[in-house]
């Protein structure tokens, strides 16, 4: 059985757990709880308290049609989001199967569950999965920064670009301050921060090391000199695959994918209501609703988003009504649907990580084609 470097097999088995989410009894029933709760709150509570009418009994009104389009853009973010996965995370050190990554990230999605904050329980689970596969710890950091950052770098672009457009008249829909300029404007000051930190030198782990060796109080900066250090190799990384389209077209167009699936499948939940729905409207209402995302101690944004999304869009000017229902349905599409496979490929990920222990880990795989070292 091939190992670690460094480490005997029975350590490696002893830490087959380590760092993954707890999927324990009272951990489960809690979260049920929490999510029942906030479904029947923003599902049935709201639409009385707001006036929204019989927002629910529409749904025996959805267009099957569009409806299975939306399903269709749903199993299409996935693809995208797993070649995303493939060609930044995977590559010559670290050749997965397709159906390794699908695992990984439908176990990651499930795992989103537990945690909200932008899906932190699915980070935790992917951090163990690849060190599990005999990743190096500093490896995983800086391919795991380098996804992130390339999977999220349309997010705030996203918004630059349709909220000018929205607001100067480029683009049909409303050009209200707020739902144009202000939220651009944000997501651009984001990815100025953001980016800053490609700005940082190359040495600076070695800056921090060595300052903290010369100060006795800031010891302890010596621990975490690594952090900036991944976090400036791993956007540098990201960036420089957006710079090389031609070198790393799979990455590209698995981030812009997955966005752009997305927001299809809300475009066919809003259609399949009849209602027509301006790109510009659909992608800034996409983007602005799923801010509510990052609302901590909500687990995977249920409930919050939704009422993020339905705000959004009745300030945009559309019935409360058909604005609920669509967001349901795109919830229900979405979030929910995958959910049940999620689970099962939690399980799955769980035998294929004992499978690469008995036959072999994929670090120790020959070699395949791949994008990542060559920018690394």
């Amino acid at each position: 059985m091939s190992v670690e470097p460094g480490r005997t097999p029975a350590e490696m088995e002893e830490d087959e757990g380590d760092g993954l989410p707890a999927f324990t009894t009272r951990g489960i029933i809690q979260t049920v709880a929490i999510i029942i709760v906030l479904i029947v709150a923003i599902y049935f509570f709201l639409p009385k308290l707001a006036g929204f009418g019989d927002a629910i009994g529409m749904l025996g009104e959805a267009n099957p049609v569009y409806v299975a389009v939306a399903i269709g853009f749903c199993i299409l973010s996935f693809v995208t989001y797993i070649a995303l996965f493939r060609a930044v995370v995977g590559g010559e050190s670290f050749p997965i199967s397709w159906r390794e990554a699908y695992e990984i990230n439908m176990a990651g999605f499930a795992a989103t569950l537990l945690f909200s904050a932008g899906g932190a329980g699915g980070v935790v689970l992917t951090y163990w999965a690849l060190r599990q596969g005999g990743m190096e710890r500093r490896d995983v950091g800086t391919r795991m920064v380098a996804f992130i950052v390339l999977h999220y770098l349309f997010y705030p672009l996203a918004v630059v670009v349709f909220g000018i457009l929205l607001r100067t008249g480029v683009l049909h829909g409303s050009t209200t301050v707020s739902l144009t300029i202000i939220p651009a404007a944000v997501a651009g000051l984001l990815m100025i921060v953001f980016g800053a930190l490609a700005l940082l030198p190359s040495d600076v782990e070695r800056r921090i090391v060595g300052f903290a060796k010369r100060h006795s109080g800031v010891k302890f900066l010596a621990r975490l000199a690594t952090v900036p250090a991944m976090l400036a190799d791993g956007t540098r990384a990201a960036l420089r695959l957006v710079a090389n389209p031609s070198r790393a077209g799979l990455a590209v167009v698995g981030a812009v994918g997955f966005w752009a699936a997305n927001i299809g499948i809300l475009w066919a939940s809003f259609k399949a209501f009849g209602i027509a729905i301006p790109l510009g409207v659909v992608v800034m209402g996409f983007f602005i609703g799923m801010v509510a995302n990052l609302i901590p101690f909500v687990p995977a944004g249920v409930g919050a988003v939704d009422a993020g999304m339905i705000g959004t869009f009745v300030l945009f000017g559309f019935p409360e009504e058909e604005v609920f229902a669509a967001v349901l349905i795109y919830r229900l599409v979405a979030f929910w649907m995958p959910i049940p496979p999620g689970v099962v490929a939690f399980f799955q990920l769980r035998n294929t990580v004992k499978r690469w222990k008995r036959d072999g880990l994929p670090v120790d795989r020959p070699p395949k084609p791949g994008l990542i070292e060559e920018i690394l």
